[in-house]
């Protein structure tokens, strides 16, 4: 840009220009792209916690003339304007919401810009937050809700496995239970079937059995209890003949017991 005696005059593009010395000089402005960092500064939340944030942003000059005479410092005053939206935009947001929102506030800070730093000849090419912090305090206490919420993550897993194990020793003892009563009563079936053997063994062999055999086991009982110290025998005429079934019962018996042990 050229100015003739301090007034602008016009501009130029680079290369061989002629001015009048003492009349007129040069004012140079590069149009290439230019990177910015922001320095860290502070902003409150809505629920009123503070963060640090810092940006960095990439920018233009469009127009010469008004980047450099409609302004006094035209970069200054776009980092103004970059610095107020953004604390609109976490100012709306809680704390949680902004730490983990940082791609939606890029977008809405470049929707906001816009074409507002037109006015300034400049156009914001890119824009994007850096970091945002907690306050030193509100970083202890998330660290301690951290830890508070990690164990008692552990304590609930560890109160779990001590249920599962629990469950599974007390299935395990009633499995057990139910094993050894089917084994019990497997053994009463076993144990019934073997007695109702030996009943239907005794039954048909005293069916088989003739009078005279049990006429003789009759003379024999009362042999036996005629050598005893009370051999005074009080018994009904048609009840001694039973007498002698009692003796070859237990004989068939043992016979049966024996029979089915082999």
């Amino acid at each position: 840009m050229i100015e003739t005696l301090g007034k602008y005059s016009k501009t130029v593009k680079a290369g061989f220009v002629f001015i009048w010395p003492i009349f007129q000089r040069i004012r140079k402005v590069s149009l290439a792209l230019q990177p910015l960092e922001i320095s860290k500064y502070r902003i409150i939340t809505k629920d009123n916690a503070e963060i640090t944030t810092s940006l960095t942003l990439n920018y233009l000059v469009t127009d010469s003339y008004k980047y450099f005479y409609n302004n006094t410092d035209s970069v200054e005053s776009m980092v103004q304007l970059i610095r107020g939206h953004l604390r609109d935009i976490i100012g709306r947001m809680e704390l949680n919401e902004a730490l983990g929102s940082t791609s939606q506030i890029n977008a809405q800070l470049s929707d906001a810009i816009g074409d507002l730093t037109d006015i300034y000849g400049i156009r914001v090419v890119r824009v994007n937050v850096d970091e945002l912090l907690p306050s030193p305090e509100i970083q202890k206490a998330m660290d301690k809700q951290l830890t508070a919420d990690r164990e008692k993550t552990a304590a609930i897993a560890k109160a779990e496995g001590e249920a599962r194990n629990i469950e599974l020793t007390t299935k395990a003892k009633n499995d057990a239970l139910v094993a050894t009563a089917k084994a019990n009563a497997e053994a009463v079936k076993t144990q019934a079937d073997a007695d109702a053997y030996r009943i239907d063994k005794l039954q048909a062999s005293l069916s088989k059995a003739g009078d005279g055999y049990f006429r003789n086991q009759s003379l024999d009982s009362f042999n036996h209890l005629a050598d005893g110290q009370n051999n005074l025998v009080v018994v009904d005429k048609d009840d001694m003949t039973d007498l002698g079934k009692i003796p070859a019962a237990k004989k068939v018996w043992d016979q049966a017991d024996s029979s089915n042990d082999e």
